[in-house]
């Protein structure tokens, strides 16, 4: 099936999982799409040795109906004027999850950020969904302190010159016009390795004449992708910027600023890498707001605007 324009949330109940499915209604109301809850869990073969060396098996009616009261209490926390879907699924989440994207416009998973990953849902599907969803991913991080990056106002993108950056940039511009937000493109330039003049097929240079013909092939890149969007980007505020250093220091520093953090990926083999080697998993790691993640295997009408549906 072709993607449809709806966000599939992945919830467990948990702080994390509630702070996601509150970016989540955000996002469905901007973008007028609808919601589709799912709560997803695994059972092993059993649950405890019994008294004469078996194992008791677990009661699944009881998981399913504690599934049940989680999507109950998602689906209040909602509110109304939303469309809104649910289903319980058995299997590993991260299996679910990526499964079900293929009918999806965006999924939207939390995690928590310094403390470790949440339990049940979230554990590692925030860092192992990503790379293997058919659609682009929101990872929204959560603390106690924490405040959900909603309405997203200010939105930055990564770009080291790949395709994957590339349907990234698309997606962010889409983004930065569905929210009215403004939008910062950054290259990461990590001179002391001299590691970027080889991302952006560039001959060892001077470090500033580096960056300035960074900073020109950014300006290139970004004015290609803004005429792409045609009059829907008009008037659009973006800024470019060729920064020296890590990418992932720098999206991680942005992050503490901004609204979204917008990142590629470069498919199913897990991260190769936006801003250079693994990046991307870095700056979900570390963020201190929600990211965006693209896979460049998407299809790219269903990456840029307008979206096939509209």
């Amino acid at each position: 099936m072709a993607q449809q324009p709806v966000i599939l949330v992945g919830v467990d109940g948990s702080d994390a999982g509630m702070g996601a499915l509150d970016w989540a209604a955000a996002a469905a109301r901007t973008h007028g799409w609808a919601v589709h809850l799912v709560c997803a869990y695994s059972l092993p073969s059993f649950a405890a040795s019994t008294m004469d060396g078996g194992f008791a098996a677990i009661d699944e009616s009881r998981v399913r109906s504690s599934a049940d009261e989680v999507l109950d209490a998602a689906e209040a926390r909602l509110g109304g004027g939303l469309t809104i879907t649910r289903s319980v699924e058995t299997g590993d989440p991260t299996t679910v999850l990526a499964d079900m994207s293929r009918d999806a416009a965006l999924v939207v998973i939390g995690k928590r950020r310094g403390g470790g990953l949440a339990d049940r849902i979230l554990g590692a599907v925030s860092s192992a969904l990503p790379p293997h969803s058919h659609c682009p991913t929101v990872v929204v991080p959560y603390t106690e302190e924490a405040r959900v990056s909603i309405p997203v106002r200010r939105i930055v993108a990564g770009m080291d010159g790949s395709d994957a950056a590339r349907g990234a940039l698309s997606r962010a511009i889409d983004e930065a016009i569905m929210w009215n937000a403004s939008l910062t493109v950054v290259s990461a330039v990590p001179l002391a390795t001299g590691g970027a003049a080889l991302s952006w097929g560039l001959a060892p240079m001077d470090p500033d004449e580096l960056l300035s013909d960074v900073q020109r092939g950014l300006d290139e890149i970004v004015g290609t992708a803004l005429e792409e969007a045609g009059e829907r980007a008009k008037g659009l505020k973006v800024d470019k910027h060729a920064l020296g250093g890590s990418g992932a220091a720098l999206m991680a520093e942005f992050s503490s600023a901004v609204d979204l953090v917008v990142v590629g990926t470069r498919g199913r083999g897990g991260f190769a890498g936006l801003l250079l080697g693994s990046t991307s998993q870095s700056v979900i790691q570390h963020s201190h707001c929600p990211v965006l993640v693209v896979p460049s295997k998407a299809d790219r009408s269903s990456l840029g605007g307008p979206y096939p549906w509209q």
